[in-house]
């Protein structure tokens, strides 16, 4: 981005927000509509209808508060073009929903949100935290398969 047109867009309030099935999408009071997609704030993407509608605008109107799942989003988020990559992460997990990620995270010492933003395709990892999950997923494999039950 310029920094003509970053500045541009610095000048921009919020004035509205919804969502659609996949998206958050937040009109400007300068009229102008941007849209992310959920798995960008995996958070949102994890509330209910219900959370996602309990936000508030703070008092710059240039960012967006939902207190009940603790999740802040800039007006600057809303100006990214990333949208998700389908990914060997995400694939494991979709095909296993039976993990939980917020323990798995944990588990590995990474934070559930960043996490989420790798199974989602929002982010990249790097070679080593690839391999960082990849032997998390291992030794949790490695644990289900000596498990005994008596």
């Amino acid at each position: 981005m310029s920094i003509m047109k970053a500045n541009i867009m610095k000048l921009k309030t919020i004035s509205n927000v919804w969502f659609s099935e996949s998206r958050i999408f937040m009109k400007t009071e300068q009229g102008d509509v941007f849209s992310r997609p959920l798995e960008a704030f995996p958070l949102l993407k994890n509330a209910s209808e219900e959370e996602r509608k309990k936000f508030r605008i703070g008092p710059l109107k240039d960012d967006l508060r939902w207190e009940g799942i603790d999740e802040d989003i800039h007006i600057d988020s809303f100006f990214l073009n990333e949208e998700p990559t389908p990914n060997p992460i995400g694939d494991f997990f979709t095909t296993h929903p039976q993990i939980n990620v917020s323990s798995f995270a944990k588990q590995i010492g990474i934070n559930k949100s960043l996490l989420a933003r790798y199974i989602y395709g929002i982010k990249t990892p790097s070679e080593k935290r690839r391999r960082e999950i990849e032997e998390g997923l291992h030794q949790l494999a490695t644990q289900l398969s000596r498990a005994q039950f008596v």
